[in-house]
């Protein structure tokens, strides 16, 4: 009786790897906003076919990393003052929301994970971990989405947290020392919501309002 192979079903497809491939690339800047890619460059660059990297490139352009031209190739999307705007303004209409409901609600379990996610975000602000520190500011806002329980809310923010995380990668390349500013302001928000002050809404307001402001000016 033959032997049937066995199929991981866990591995992730190549269209996926090359996704996240150069994803990151765009993220990191190692493809700079505004520059060109060649198909032939990413096949020779990831090492892979036509096929997986062509439906990488289609979702890529669909969540707006990039544009696929006929005539000028692969353009590498850059943040426009507009989408920045539009993002921050969201997130502030949205954060302030959730700040107003979560205030002296936070469980042991809340408190924790936010704790455990502010001392590593203090490692990566001593080391000076750009990285490291804007993955987790990001998952620092969406533990506050998790913990409101609004899951459309979560939903929309999460859709944008590699924009969010390219967005904290161009404030810290202009000035990674902003990483010890943003980590303080994290610390009097949590203080906020634990002790149940709604002057947490005014504190979100303005780290998001600051952060924006740093980025245009």
């Amino acid at each position: 009786m033959p032997i049937k192979k066995e199929i991981n079903t866990h591995a992730p497809l190549l269209k996926d790897i090359a996704y996240e491939k150069i994803k990151e690339s765009i993220l990191e800047e190692a493809y700079e906003p505004g520059s060109f890619l060649s198909e032939r460059e990413l096949i020779e660059n990831l090492q892979m076919s036509k096929t997986p990297i062509k439906s990488a490139l289609v979702r890529l352009e669909t969540e707006g990393f990039v544009t696929v031209s006929s005539k000028q190739g692969i353009i590498v999307n850059p943040l426009s003052i507009e989408r920045i705007i539009d993002i921050y303004n969201l997130r502030i209409a949205i954060e302030s929301y959730v700040c107003e409901q979560i205030t002296g609600k936070l469980l042991d379990s809340h408190i924790k994970k936010i704790e455990d996610n502010l001392d590593r975000t203090k490692q990566c602000v001593d080391n000076l971990d750009v990285k490291g520190f804007a993955n987790l500011d990001r998952d620092f806002h969406l533990l506050l989405y998790e913990i409101c329980g609004n899951q459309e809310i979560y939903k929309v923010l999460f859709n944008y947290q590699d924009h969010l995380i390219r967005i904290t990668l161009k404030h810290l390349r202009k000035d990674p020392y902003r990483m010890k500013r943003f980590f303080e302001e994290h610390i009097q928000l949590t203080e906020q919501l634990k002790s149940g002050s709604l002057d947490c809404v005014i504190t979100i307001k303005n780290h998001m309002q600051k952060s924006k402001e740093a980025l245009l000016y």
